[in-house]
């Protein structure tokens, strides 16, 4: 995938306040001399920092059926992307559309999908309707829910705190905002679970040993004590948080390295392929990853998103508070995994599918020989997790004549299989849903009204196509995103929905 930069502020910007700043003190506090103004926060920016780096992809295109009748991927259980939007919204700037993935503005809402039931740690459900932006093509949805966890389930952890102090992060929606969210989740843990914090700038220092939360005062000092100043030796810094994480693993415990930073490691192991390959040897033996992104003007998406993937985890962007709170609070045991290397594979019957797309996704797509291999590796779902994903359907003649017909046969358009581990080396469980044409319909062939769970999903994946400005947005817009959302608020945990439609009506878009 090609890397594309984002520049917030004009060059022209740059030279006055450079100009204009003659005060070295007011430079220095910042750890650094004359950079820009960042217009949102008042905070310095480097101007060798450049911008937000995402990596470019190209959306999935349709394909025919008759030519490969089955479609593979991983589950992404990301939210970085949506909240980096929001981001953005909240600021004035208008969305670049390589930052726009909509698995993850899927993923970072909560579902109204039903409980895993038996010994299962996972529940798959699926759904067809009419497509808003198509009225000739068809939306198939599927829904995965993981297990939530009583108390008496929630394993021991053992978490190391991998915190970029560097001079950049000086900032009260970095830094600061990063430290609020470790106290925050500092009152969410058991006193038996364990700390250790390692903080990285132009040296890597392991700032507390591991230590038991019963003992929070010293660990709450440790983190209060953070302050930045100096480069980004980040490589450095993983080994360092991974050996540490090793030295006090329990195969019984969430053992997990949780790295916060606003940017790029740029002393060191910079290269994302060695940093990569470094997590997935970790990963492999049972230490996962969560990447916390903050701040603008030097965000490394594409490298947060890879190093993320390759370790099991997730990569969370935290914009505000509010988000500080749903990621350390509401869905604090999203850091706990209830179902691993989950795969999902989708199996058309040709004679009423003639083409589908999948809608996001681009970079967990697998092969069909990867579904049923358990070393093929793939991602992980959270305690009380939802994951949604849509396909556009092109349908037969068949498929509408099956309707016509007012049998009591099923006609089977497409099989939803999945498969997970609920551990990382235990072999996979398998999972099957039918999905029939007669789904769309009540028992007098008449059409029934989409569930709120399609609705928002369709609204949130017409929203992330206007966004993106992708070639296969149809009659899609912001009115038509917005309304679905509108019909879908019923189930709305925390209010996250309500918050889209205020950011939608805000939104600068060229449509």
């Amino acid at each position: 995938m090609k890397r594309k930069t984002v520049y917030f502020l004009p060059i022209l910007l740059a030279f006055l306040l450079v100009g204009c700043n003659t005060d070295d003190g007011v430079a220095e506090q910042f750890g650094y001399n004359y950079g820009l103004m960042d217009a949102y926060e008042g905070n310095m920016i480097l101007p060798e920092q450049g911008g937000d780096q995402f990596d470019e992809f190209t959306d999935n295109p349709f394909v025919k059926v008759v030519d490969v009748p089955v479609s593979t991927f991983s589950v992404d259980a990301d939210g970085a992307a949506y909240a980096i939007m929001r981001r953005y919204a909240n600021s004035g700037y208008e969305i670049d559309p390589s930052s726009v993935r909509i698995e993850e503005y899927l993923n970072y809402f909560t579902f109204d999908y039903p409980a895993p039931i038996d010994d299962n740690t996972v529940a798959i459900n699926a759904e067809v309707g009419e497509c808003p932006w198509n009225a000739e093509h068809r939306l198939l949805r599927l829904g995965l829910k993981g297990k939530e966890l009583k108390s008496s389930e929630v394993p021991q952890a053992n978490y190391v705190f991998l915190v970029d102090v560097s001079g950049s992060m000086d900032s009260s929606d970095k830094l600061e905002l990063l430290k609020k969210g470790l106290i925050t989740m500092l009152g969410q843990l058991n006193p038996e679970d364990r700390i250790s914090l390692i903080t990285y700038s132009g040296k890597v220092k392991k700032v507390l040993e591991s230590t038991p939360v019963k003992k929070a005062d010293k660990i709450k000092k440790a983190i209060k004590s953070l302050t930045a100043d100096g480069s980004t030796a980040g490589g450095a810094a993983l080994r360092m948080a991974y050996e540490e994480a090793s030295a006090n693993y329990n195969p019984k415990y969430n053992n997990r390295v949780i790295m916060g930073t606003d940017g790029d490691f740029n002393v060191g192991v910079t290269n994302v392929d060695s940093l990569v390959s470094m997590v997935e040897r970790y990963a492999s033996k049972g230490i996962y990853m969560t990447c916390l992104g903050f701040g603008y003007g030097n965000l490394n998406d594409g490298m947060m998103e890879k190093i993320s993937n390759a370790g099991n985890g997730t990569y969370y962007y935290i914009d505000s508070e509010n988000e500080m709170m749903k990621v350390f609070v509401h869905e604090r045991e999203r850091f706990i995994s209830v179902a691993n290397d989950t795969k999902c594979q989708v199996s058309f019957d040709s004679t009423m599918v003639s083409e589908y797309r999948l809608i996001g996704y681009e970079n967990r797509l697998l092969s069909q020989e990867d579904f049923e291999d358990d070393k093929k590796d793939a991602g992980e779902i959270g305690a009380g997790q939802t994951i949604t994903a849509l396909y556009e359907i092109v349908p037969t003649n068949k498929f509408d004549e099956c309707i016509k017909e007012q049998s009591s046969q099923r006609h089977v358009l497409a099989t939803f299989d999945c498969r997970y581990k609920k551990s990382l080396n235990a072999s996979s469980i398998p999972l099957t849903v039918e999905v029939s044409v007669e789904d769309m319909y009540d028992s007098n062939m008449k059409l029934l009204p989409a569930s709120e769970n399609l609705n928002f999903a369709a609204g949130v994946a017409a929203y992330g196509m206007v966004l993106r400005k992708s070639p296969y947005k149809g009659d899609a817009n912001i009115k038509m995103a917005s309304d679905l959302v509108r019909k879908s608020c019923s189930f709305d945990p925390h209010g996250y929905r309500s918050e889209l439609l205020d950011i939608m009506q805000k939104i600068k878009v060229k449509e």
